[in-house]
């Protein structure tokens, strides 16, 4: 999932409380780069009616331990995994856990799905929980025999006096130990990692089977008494507004409850004006919307189309770039005396997030006590009680906010726009409210990954070594007002940073950026930035290597150079570490077997690495091409270097192969085009993605356990995937794939 931008950073309350039968721990975050962690103190009981738990571990006196899952699920598996954590060390049976989702609530910390984050966020802090959980059932258990605690230990929900082989169960402490002192976290020892039972074994998603029986997980399943439906249609041209609907007519129509207008704001990504209409059920609001007549005031985004944008790159390419991002060297001194010089353009286009769910929210506003309630599948909800309060004025503390199960999110959901919408529409409605985007509108009103354009240049010297390197990248921009001024601000992943590789591996290095203005809306897309950067660097980094006659292993190899750890940083700040990604570029070559078999034409393989969101991936593609041009993805082989801990090996392998496959999804199908400001594409007969029979025949995946913090892996494992698929391509038929989508290539061989 996608980076979360401009996060507020804010402290939150110490908070726990104790449960009647049951200990209840609650923890303390200020999270930052380096935040500080503790353990609270628990406060006094409380027995107020409708009490919610506002900590992490409850243990009843019936032995059933229940853990709160904090970060959005949004398949990614935290729900399950991150709960594995405290689990692990506070010595529990597996069996004996119930996981509850949590609401929105401050005493929790941060709570999105976005970046990777939610693993490397919390795991120490969880470790810490289950630790501490555990010391104070064993110092319960001590204090009950009237033994030192140095002879006790736990293991599977029961406490064990090794001298007598007495042992006492959770359940049966939990009392004793609720009138304890929380010990300080200095005091408490972690277990060893060689001594994990439950981390890094294969356990399912704790949803599977609710999932897969088609119980009510998701936003989209939310049934409430009373409830009303309704949908919402906006402008098909980016940021256009309603001058007048035919609303008495819809609202004479069977089951039609109400049908008005909202004028929004003039944000691109806040509540857009529309036209809501209200039935008592989903199909009544959808028939009633086919006889919706709208007049718009389209604005002037319908001037903006894909094919004005591509000509307007192609001139900006032949002029310096506007911002100038990295300068090394003398770029064009290398190029005049390099023995190979290659140019390119590489250019990929808009796409959609298009999950499977699409967007929904419930909302229900009672007037008279002024409070509002959301049922949401989100990535990021402070994010939609944030703008409710911005837009609505409804204050923060009275709204609340469930989060349900989301299916499928990869960034889309970090906006809240549709949240939103399902609370403006809920303050005219006197009843709950559930809003339904229909696949349309998922498509036509997304935030979208950007589309881009760079135009490179990269020379070898006469050893066969990268000498200059220059990279023009033209990209998408929306036109916004900061601190009184207008300014251009790049998409989401859209703008280019100077410490991304290659830049400070060559001697001399051009990094340009010239932003290109449009008024189409756009947002984190699965491993922003890095989900395109990758592609482009390291197809033209083949591309030098082929030139240079070299072995494009062995060539990268070279680049990434002999020292441990690089000066300066990488992705997004982050400190890049060469030693990491040395070994996992060998081990990926050792396991594919790179190099030591001759493939016939029209098979081949490829090469990429690339360092996302803490991760450092390396992936060997291999392909088959047909004469006629059809690409097949045979064998895909990952080795990931996440840190020194796999929380969960069934989710991980999961996360890795779900990155190829969306990966080669990605690479092969999918472009919006736009046309008067608007997408020709709305539905997946024109938008099609990745079947079956187009999926790998085999992916391995390899994990290599480092000294490292313990990283996410839901992001990193894509971007490496496209480069390794177009690289085997050019191995298989000699034809460089320059172009997404896939489709949009002659690959034709004899």
């Amino acid at each position: 999932m996608a980076e979360v931008e401009d996060q507020q950073r804010r402290d939150f309350l110490r908070q726990s409380s104790m449960l009647s039968g049951g200990l209840v721990l609650g923890s303390f975050w200020t999270l930052g780069a380096h935040a500080e962690q503790s353990i609270a103190k628990p406060q006094a009981a409380t027995a107020e009616v409708g009490f919610k738990p506002n900590a992490f571990i409850q243990i009843a006196d019936n032995g059933k331990v229940t853990l709160v899952s904090k970060q959005p699920e949004i398949g990614q598996g935290i729900k399950t995994s991150l709960p594995m954590v405290i689990a692990e060390e506070l010595e529990v049976n597996w069996k004996d856990v119930v996981i509850v989702q949590a609401d929105l609530n401050p005493m929790y910390g941060d709570q999105f799905a976005g970046g990777s984050l939610s693993t490397p966020m919390n795991y120490n802090e969880f470790l810490k929980l289950g630790a501490t959980a555990r010391t104070m059932l064993v110092q319960a258990a001590a204090a009950t025999w009237n033994v030192p605690v140095t002879e006790c230990y736990a293991e599977k929900s029961v406490v064990f006096h090794k001298p007598s082989k007495r042992q006492l169960s959770y359940a049966s402490l939990v009392n004793k130990a609720a009138s304890l002192s929380v010990p300080e976290a200095s005091s408490v020892v972690l277990k060893k990692p060689s001594e994990y039972k439950l981390l890094g074994t294969r356990i399912g998603g704790v949803d599977n089977g609710a999932v897969v029986s088609g119980k009510p997980l998701f936003g989209i399943d939310v049934k409430l008494p009373g409830m009303l439906y309704a949908v919402y249609e906006k402008c098909p041209a980016f940021g256009g507004k309603v001058v007048s609907a035919n609303l008495e007519a819809i609202k004479a129509l069977p089951g039609i409850k109400d049908a008005f207008i909202l004028e929004g704001t003039s944000n691109l990504n806040g509540l857009m004006p529309g036209v809501a209409i209200i039935a008592e059920s989903t199909w009544s609001a959808l028939s009633a919307r086919k006889q919706l007549k709208v007049q718009w005031d389209e604005g002037s985004v319908v001037n903006e189309s894909w094919d004005d944008f591509a000509a307007k790159a192609e001139g900006f390419s032949k002029q310096p770039g506007t911002v100038s991002l990295r300068k090394d060297g003398d770029v064009n001194v290398a190029i005049a005396n390099a023995a190979k010089v290659v140019e390119a353009k590489y250019v990929y286009p808009f796409i959609s997030h298009a999950s499977i769910e699409p967007q929904n929210c419930t909302a229900w506003f009672k007037p008279e006590q002024g409070t509002l309630e959301l049922w949401a599948p989100t990535q990021n909800p402070a994010a939609g009680q944030n703008i409710v309060n911005s837009v609505l004025k409804i204050p923060k503390e009275k709204i609340t906010l469930h989060m349900t199960r989301s299916g499928g999110g990869f960034g889309r959901r970090l906006s809240a726009d549709y949240i939103i919408e399902a609370a403006a529409i809920a303050q005219k409605v006197n009843a709950p409210v559930k809003l339904t985007w229909s696949r349309e509108d998922d498509m036509r009103h997304d935030h979208y990954r950007a589309g881009g354009f760079h135009f490179l240049r990269g020379a070898v010297d006469k050893n066969g070594k990268l000498s200059a390197w220059h990279n023009h990248f033209v990209t998408f921009a929306n036109r916004i007002t900061r601190d009184g001024k207008s300014i251009l601000q790049p998409g989401s992943g859209a703008s280019l940073s100077g410490d991304e590789f290659p830049g400070r591996w060559v001697e001399n290095c051009l990094l340009e950026q010239t932003p290109m203005e449009c008024g189409i809306p756009m947002g984190p897309w699965r491993a922003p930035g890095s989900n395109v950067f990758a592609w482009v660097f390291h197809s033209f980094i083949d591309e030098l290597a082929y030139a240079a006659n070299r072995d494009p292993l062995e060539f990268r190899l070279e680049i990434l150079g002999d020292k441990d750890m690089m000066q300066g940083t990488g992705e997004r700040g982050q400190a890049y570490n060469v030693a990491r990604m040395r070994n996992v570029l060998k081990e990926v070559a050792a396991k594919s077997g790179w190099g030591k078999r001759k493939f016939p034409k029209g098979q081949g393989q490829g090469i990429a690495f690339h360092f996302s969101h803490r991760g450092y991936i390396a992936e060997v593609a291999e392909v088959t091409v047909s004469k006629d041009g059809q690409v097949k993805v045979d064998r895909v082989v990952v080795v990931t270097d996440i840190g020194s801990q796999i929380v969960n090996l069934s989710g991980a392998e999961n996360q890795v192969q779900g990155s190829v496959i969306d990966g080669i999804s990605t690479l092969m199908f999918p472009e919006l085009d736009f046309q008067r400001g608007r997408t020709v594409q709305s539905n997946f007969d024109q938008y099609p993605l990745l079947r079956m029979p187009d999926s790998p025949t085999k992916i391995d995946v390899h994990f290599l356990k480092s000294n490292y913090p313990v990283t996410g892996l839901g992001e990193p494992a894509f971007p490496p995937l496209a480069p390794a698929v177009c690289n085997a391509i050019f191995a298989a038929t000699g034809k460089r794939v320059r172009q997404l989508p896939l489709s949009r290539n002659d690959l034709r061989w004899s």
